[in-house]
C-alpha cells in the first residue's frame, strides 16, 4: 500500500499539495503511488521561479527508465520555489516523495482551488 499522509491534499492525477509556514504557499511534488509506478526516476523538467500556471496545466515532467510523465498544476498560481537538489538527485522523488523529493512550491491565486482537491481517504479509494 502507498504511504499516504493525512493532512496533505491530492489530485486524481497523482500530485500532491503540502501546506508550509506562509499562508497560501503549497509544496507540489507527486505521491508515493505515483513514484512506485513510474519506477526510477532519472530525470525532471520543472519551471522556473516566477512562472504562473492554471490548475490543470503541465508544469514540467518526470522521465523514468520506463516512462515519461507530465505533471499538472494542483491549484492556479505562481512558482515562488524549485528544488535544485533534484538536478542532481533526482531518486529523491523516489526515496521521500513527501519530504527531500519535493518539486516545486507554488502561491495560490484561489483557495477555492483547493476545494476541488481530494484528501487522504478519497485519494486512496482513487488508486484503489
Amino acid at each position: 500500500m502507498a504511504d499516504l499522509p493525512s493532512g496533505l491534499l491530492y489530485t486524481e492525477e497523482h500530485e500532491y499539495l503540502a501546506g508550509t509556514d506562509e499562508e497560501g504557499v503549497y509544496k507540489v511534488g507527486i505521491t508515493d503511488y505515483a513514484q512506485g509506478e513510474l519506477g526510477d526516476i532519472v530525470y525532471l523538467e520543472l519551471p522556473e521561479a516566477g512562472e504562473e500556471f492554471a490548475k490543470g496545466a503541465v508544469f514540467g515532467t518526470v522521465e523514468a527508465v520506463k516512462a515519461v510523465s507530465d505533471l499538472y498544476m494542483p491549484a492556479s498560481g505562481e512558482v515562488v520555489a524549485v528544488n535544485q537538489a533534484l538536478n542532481d538527485d533526482p531518486s529523491l522523488v523516489n526515496s521521500d516523495p513527501y519530504g527531500a523529493g519535493w518539486m516545486i512550491t507554488i502561491r495560490i491565486a484561489s483557495a477555492s482551488d483547493l476545494d476541488r482537491l481530494l484528501g487522504a481517504e478519497e485519494y486512496a479509494k482513487h488508486i484503489e
